[in-house]
């Protein structure tokens, strides 16, 4: 098979269109375009995660100023820099290669069944053994059920625009994960209440609906129009070829720098939050990371038992693993107040899931040559086209 032929680190960039010229020399490029961000990407994120906090703690007035240009508990300035994040995955995405994802339901059951069947009720377990039964020690009981209760509001959020990322550093279809997103989104409109009711054990709790519409609007929407646009555009103005070879493995440093200019951002708001409550944000973290690594494992290993190609297990089982924190944090904030446990167990999301999420991505392309790929067209007729026109020039 072909895939077994081609190195897996010579491909950057997900192959989702039968149209692109893909060669081994571009896709070195783009990896070499990538550099220093791409091959320390942990150790900046760390580095910018301090930068944060330090800058929150000096410069308070920094956070303060931009908190006021805020819609709905949603932060304009962090959703025009997500929007840099997913620019370049939504860019990439070839629209006509959407209809592909009919013929492979898999993927979409698995994400469905992982966010709303098993993850709230792993996080519920997992959250109220450690927080009300092994830490019962350090942490009072009341203050134990709102931090229980920012971890239901988590568990409850399925990821919708980090996994943008996550996908892209897996090399995960584009397409594939767009249909994803869409549909978890749609479903979290109807069904986040009912669970986080039921999970709670409360009947007067209101989302913020208004703060779920407007965060799919900026971070998915928003982000797909400018892509779909941009790229009928330049592909118009310039030609298919240009796209591919100049123009895309200019994007990649973009959605680096993007991501670590977002986190920098966010903890800046959090700084102050995070410096005053170390310990208690040491044993939240603990069941957070826990339930991470569990769904994870879940997902990863079905998506592996159904024998799903790697570009559509990756991001199915990352989307699970993952959080829509700003949800979370938004209505921890109008349920329980700005300085309620259940808000700071929310910014302890936001906390670890970065760096846990680069964990497992490191650890998803070390462990992508045990599943089968599109390129060599077990998954869709475009990695069929794909796959015939790279054999034929060997």
């Amino acid at each position: 098979m072909w895939c077994a032929q081609q190195p897996r680190s010579e491909a950057i960039t997900p192959l989702i269109s039968p149209h692109s010229s893909i060669s081994q020399k571009k896709s070195h490029a783009t990896q070499m375009q990538l550099g220093i961000f791409g091959k320390y990407l942990t150790l900046w994120v760390a580095l910018c995660i301090v930068a944060g906090v330090t800058l929150g703690e000096l410069r308070p007035s920094f956070p303060d100023t931009l908190s006021r240009f805020t819609v709905s508990q949603v932060s304009i300035p962090v959703a025009i820099l997500v929007w840099f994040m997913i620019y370049p995955m939504m860019a990439r995405i070839d629209f006509t290669s959407i209809v592909d994802v009919r013929k492979r339901p898999r993927g979409l059951a698995l994400t469905l069944i992982i966010n709303w069947l098993v993850k709230p009720f792993t996080m519920f377990i997992v959250a109220w053994f450690f927080l009300k039964i092994v830490f019962a020690p350090w942490i009072d009981g009341d203050l134990g059920d709102e931090y229980l209760a920012g971890a239901i509001l988590l568990g409850a959020a399925p990821c919708t625009a980090m996994v943008f990322i996550w996908s892209y550093l897996t090399k995960g279809n584009a397409a594939y994960t767009l249909v994803q997103v869409t549909v978890n989104d749609i479903i979290m409109l109807f069904a986040y209440a009912p669970i986080v009711i039921l999970l709670l054990g409360i009947g007067d709790i209101t989302v913020p609906y208004d703060t779920v519409l407007l965060s799919v609007v900026l971070y998915v929407v928003i982000p797909l129009a400018a892509g779909y646009l941009s790229r009928r555009w330049l592909i118009n103005a310039k030609g298919s070829n240009w796209f591919e070879e100049s123009f895309l493995p200019k994007l990649g440093p973009v959605t680096i720098v993007g991501l670590l200019l977002t986190l920098i951002l966010l903890f800046s708001f959090q700084g102050k939050t995070i410096l005053d409550n170390p310990t208690h944000i040491g044993l939240i973290a603990i069941p957070l990371i826990i339930q991470t690594f569990i769904v994870f494992g879940i997902a990863y290993a079905v998506a592996k038992m159904w024998k799903l190609s790697h570009d559509i297990a990756a991001p199915a089982a990352l989307i699970g693993a993952s959080n829509f924190f700003e949800l979370a944090v938004a209505a921890a904030v109008s349920l329980f107040g700005l300085n309620s446990g259940a808000a700071l167990a929310t910014v302890v999301g936001v906390l670890v899931e970065v760096p846990i999420m680069l964990l497992l991505v490191r650890f998803v392309n070390a462990t992508s040559k045990s599943f089968a790929h599109a390129h060599d067209g077990t998954c869709c007729p475009a990695g069929a086209t794909l796959a015939k026109g790279l054999e034929a020039n060997d």
